[in-house]
């Protein structure tokens, strides 16, 4: 089996980066099935994109296939695994106890992908403490104090878009490096803060239009 290896590359673009947790959910599902090796050929099918592709995104994390049989199922999703960060547990603190925030506080799906969220803020009296899924909820105001005992580097924000910018300079005046944005907000941050932009409403509005543009197709 070949070992797992560590990124050859630090400049990954960005659409490789986005598909391959794809490529890691199509091998884990092969092996449930009881498949030993995979090729670029048959996670192409499985998720609809070419298979140069999938050997070109490989490529990057430097995991070796063999000629007509493909991957080692583990090797590969070891590689991947490791690659991608899921191997190692990235605490979090989530402000914005809304639906959206709160279902991320029960999503136990999180932590299979390296992420607990370990803590939530909202200033709603009947939020404040307040524990859900075992993730008490802190007043606001006690980030500052509680962020000075942690070793936590990433906020979720799950506010009102009015506040966002708001929240997002607390969070990073705070010690917070890196954002999970869920706003359809687009906050500045300083340039050394990693964000990330996950608007549920934008890939409704990608969606909506092509599903417009296929009705009138038809």
């Amino acid at each position: 089996m070949t070992s797992p290896v560590r990124k050859i590359s630090d400049k990954i673009p960005e659409p490789t980066l986005r598909r391959l947790p794809w490529y890691l959910s199509c091998a884990k599902l092969m092996r449930s099935q009881g498949e030993k090796y995979v090729s670029s050929t048959q996670i192409s099918r499985q998720i609809n994109i070419d298979a140069s592709q999938v050997a070109k995104d490989l490529s990057y994390v430097a995991v070796s296939g063999r000629t007509r049989v493909g991957y080692d199922i583990d090797c590969l999703i070891s590689v991947l695994e490791d690659f991608l960060g899921f191997t190692n547990l990235h605490k979090a603190y989530l402000f914005g106890v809304g639906s959206l925030g709160a279902a991320l506080l029960q999503d136990t799906g999180l932590s299979h992908f390296g992420l607990e969220i370990v803590g939530a803020f909202d200033i709603d009296p009947s939020k404040v403490g307040a524990s859900i899924a075992g993730i008490p909820v802190y007043h606001t105001d006690k980030f500052p104090e509680i962020m000075k005992k942690s070793d936590v580097n990433i906020g979720i924000l799950t506010v009102p878009i009015s506040i966002a910018q708001e929240i997002t300079d607390y969070m990073v005046e705070g010690g917070i490096k890196a954002v999970w944005n869920f706003t359809p907000f687009r906050i500045r941050v300083p340039e050394d803060i990693v964000v990330q932009n996950t608007s549920l409403y934008a890939h409704l509005a990608v969606m909506f239009n092509r599903l417009n543009e296929e009705l009138k197709r038809q």
